[in-house]
């Protein structure tokens, strides 16, 4: 059995760690008899830098010969998708001669769908098209038209939550049969059990004075209310640090509203970290501003970590897990007062209220480790036959 994921990136996301883990899960747990063959397409050298950390198991194949990447306008959304339109077409016929060479038995799309999916049109082959929603998904006019016509072309769609899953149940493009829950693989305890235990070298700051945000640096993790609502905790407590983790193009916006609100010592931007469990094991809490997540990642990082979540309730993830409230905090999408009302019920926990929130955050994320993953994905995939 062949097995190929299809997930073309212009920048660090979380998807690509998801991708790896869902690859190795299957090296990892798989029967030895049912002898399956991945690998991972590598569009426009998106995938290089990620030859040495992969399970040699798994087969990297590369598209073109001319790795363009470093090429690709990247920032803001118009130029992502530019070069989301650079890659379709640069990978459009190559992409559909690998498939008729190699003649994969599933195909795992992940990022820019649309182009496997339309080859699906114009190429007759028995690869079965597995659409892998990565997160919330916006349905405007063209996708919803797009995916109506090759809805019966796709052989699943998997849903990284269940409220995406009872979502798409809802509009009617797919056959209830074609939809499953596919968590991300998001937990490696043997990963954790290697960082945790790194040490903060850029920053000397004491754990109970440390806040903790982290994601790509857009309009929709939201962080210009975490940064103003860090302004106001400040008033009643000052001895707090904010740091923010991540990179992107609202990075010059995010500094000029610091320096704005005179926060330039109390709010340090450190950038893209590999390791971000350091971060939070050292913090009081993690606060996640985003306007919509699908699971949200950090939240199960930070779970992991035994750091209590204070989060906004958005579109689709953080409520299923942080059970609406028992297991952290969940505050009014992108409202600052409830940010703030949240912040200071967690301020008056008894450390034995604390613990129950962590431990119960704990239990949730169990659905979210990389055996729980090939769990379900082998009844899709149908690694039992």
């Amino acid at each position: 059995m062949k097995i190929f994921y299809w997930s073309p990136f212009i920048s660090k996301v979380a998807t690509t760690s998801s991708i790896i883990r869902s690859a190795e899960s299957i090296v990892k747990y798989s029967k030895k008899e049912n002898n399956v063959n991945l690998a991972i397409i590598d569009a426009v050298g998106e995938w290089e830098d990620y030859k040495k950390i992969i399970n040699p198991k798994i087969e990297i194949i590369s598209l073109n010969k001319k790795k363009i990447l470093k090429y690709l306008p990247k920032g803001g959304f118009f130029k992502s998708r530019i070069s989301y339109v650079l890659i379709f077409v640069f990978s459009f016929f190559k992409l559909s001669n690998l498939i008729k060479k190699e003649k994969p038995d599933y195909l795992i799309a992940h990022l820019l769908t649309s182009l496997p999916i339309f080859l699906t049109l114009i190429k007759k082959n028995q690869t079965k098209i597995i659409l892998r929603i990565s997160g919330l998904p916006k349905l405007n006019f063209i996708r919803y038209i797009f995916w109506k016509l090759f809805s019966k072309k796709i052989y699943s769609v998997t849903c990284p939550t269940k409220a995406t899953y009872e979502y798409l149940k809802t509009i009617n493009i797919f056959d209830k049969k074609q939809l499953f829950i596919l968590r991300d693989p998001i937990i490696q305890l043997d990963e954790f059990s290697k960082k945790k235990n790194e040490k903060i070298e850029d920053l000397k700051i004491e754990k109970n004075n440390l806040i903790i945000g982290i994601g790509r640096l857009t309009r929709q993790k939201n962080f210009i209310l975490l940064i103003r609502a860090f302004k106001r905790i400040l008033i009643k407590y000052p001895n707090y640090h904010l740091i923010l983790l991540g990179e992107g193009e609202q990075e010059k916006l995010l500094i000029e509203e610091i320096v704005k609100l005179e926060l330039q010592e109390k709010i340090s931007l450190l950038g893209y970290q590999k390791n971000v469990y350091k971060y939070l094991l050292n913090s009081d809490c993690f606060i996640l501003t985003s306007l919509w997540e699908d699971p949200g990642f950090v939240l199960i990082e930070a779970a992991l970590a035994n750091t209590l979540i204070i989060s906004s309730n958005c579109p689709n993830g953080p409520n299923e897990i942080l059970s609406n409230g028992q297991n952290g905090f969940l505050f009014q999408n992108n409202n600052l007062s409830d940010l703030l009302n949240k912040f200071e019920e967690f301020k008056n926990l008894t450390e034995d209220e604390l613990n129950k929130k962590k431990l119960f955050a704990k239990k949730q994320i169990k659905k979210f480790t990389q055996f729980a993953h090939f769990k379900s994905l082998k009844n899709i995939i149908n690694l039992n036959e």
